[in-house]
């Protein structure tokens, strides 16, 4: 899919337009110091290790999936907010509306960066996001994110067992998530849709690290965790894979 989308003008000017801003921001940056802050003074919540963010972020998921949610006065902190952002993780997640990164884990406005795309998979800007996040926001930890019943995933397993036919664009998205569908069926699980969205999860997560040597040299130095969980629609709760 990737490949595909690559090819045409629409995403190549999305592309070059965002590498433009890249520029201008880190321009900017260096303009102005106090844009790269999000607190006025002190340490940046994401100077933390890829553990310690996957630590608030699974804390934050018990109190979620236990209707404990910690209560936000999301009023608070919107000024210094405009300074620039610190997020503790990147997350590519379904665009589900049942799923909800930020309510799932419990985090504030400038607590995550999110990249969402049906079937949570890899695409050219979503791919170019994450790298931003990894690069200019510094996040510790990239999180990919898959959850049950996922329709995308279902409609791939569909397409590998049935040869369904999917009308507009959603062929191209469902490519990116057949090798999944045909990696779990060679196991013959009993559930397969379960099974699909694991894999589906690995995939993109080794897609991540092959499509892009920003994100690859972040992983090698140790700067960053990539990982990997499957929301439960049912119970609120991410495993981690």
């Amino acid at each position: 899919m990737c490949e595909k989308c690559a090819t045409t003008g629409r995403t190549s000017l999305s592309r070059r337009g965002f590498v433009t801003g890249i520029a201008g921001l880190a321009a900017a940056s260096m303009a102005l110091p106090g844009l790269a802050m999000a607190e006025e003074s002190g340490t940046p919540q994401n100077a933390i290790s890829p553990s310690d963010a996957l630590k608030r972020l699974l804390e934050g998921n018990e109190r979620y999936a236990s209707n404990k949610a910690e209560p936000r006065d999301n009023s608070a902190g919107r000024a210094a907010r405009t300074l620039g952002q610190h997020p503790i993780a990147a997350i590519l997640s379904c665009a589900d509306s049942r799923v909800a990164p930020e309510l799932a884990f419990d985090q504030g406005p400038g607590d995550l960066f999110v990249v969402r795309v049906a079937g949570n998979i890899v695409s050219p800007d979503g791919l170019a996001s994450l790298e931003f996040g990894v690069k200019f926001l510094s996040t510790p930890l990239v999180m990919v994110l898959g959850h049950t019943s996922c329709g995308a995933v279902n409609a791939a397993i569909s397409t590998v067992r049935d040869d369904a036919v999917l009308p507009g664009h959603l062929p191209g998205l469902i490519n990116g998530i057949e090798p999944a569908v045909i990696a779990a069926k060679a196991n013959d699980p009993k559930d397969l849709l379960a099974e699909a969205t694991k894999e589906n999860v690995r995939l993109t997560q080794k897609a991540l690290v092959k499509g892009s040597a920003i994100i690859a040299e972040a992983a090698d130095a140790g700067r960053i965790e990539i990982v990997g969980g499957v929301y439960d629609l049912a119970t609120g709760r991410v495993a981690m894979l």
